[in-house]
């Protein structure tokens, strides 16, 4: 087995912590609700190994995402009765990908939900625009981070996930 090295035992999203908190997970991949999201139900597809690049991952490993992806998008669906979703990947610095980890963001969308129609990019401060991982958007506590996480994990559970 491989040792990781620092950078990855420095990871964010390589930190047992993180997976412990998903609310569903597959072989490969995790869904986690971000801490800040932009919109409500805003969570995070995250592969279990490090990979920092889309590029990087097997092509076995794309498919498993994007299945993956899928039922925790209906997941999100069922919880945050919304119609819609934003799939977003910011792949490298000049993306706006401000950690080194590749991940999924998947936001919900809802009719009228912001006033722009549209535009959840509006959510971001001006000086952010490229940074959907901005660690400056308002995060949420420790007691309403489990308390959404927990009502995902009961719904990923009862839908089989």
């Amino acid at each position: 087995m491989k040792t990781p090295s620092p950078y990855e035992e420095e990871c964010l999203f390589c930190k047992k912590r993180i997976l412990e908190n998903c609310f569903a997970s597959s072989l490969n991949f995790a869904a986690i609700y971000n801490i800040a999201p932009i919109l409500p139900g805003h969570s995070l597809i995250i592969p279990k190994k490090h990979f920092i690049s889309l590029i990087e991952l097997p092509d076995d490993y794309i498919a498993e995402m994007m299945v993956f992806a899928k039922k925790a998008t209906s997941v999100l669906k069922h919880v945050f009765e919304c119609d819609g979703f934003d799939w977003t990947i910011q792949d490298g610095v000049s993306a706006g990908q401000t950690v080194p980890h590749l991940h999924l963001h998947i936001i919900p969308r809802k009719p009228l939900d912001l006033p722009e129609s549209n535009e959840w990019f509006a959510k971001i401060p001006e000086n952010e625009k490229q940074l959907i991982d901005s660690q400056h958007r308002e995060r949420l506590s420790n007691d309403e981070y489990n308390a959404i996480t927990s009502k995902l994990l009961l719904a990923a559970k009862c839908m089989g996930l």
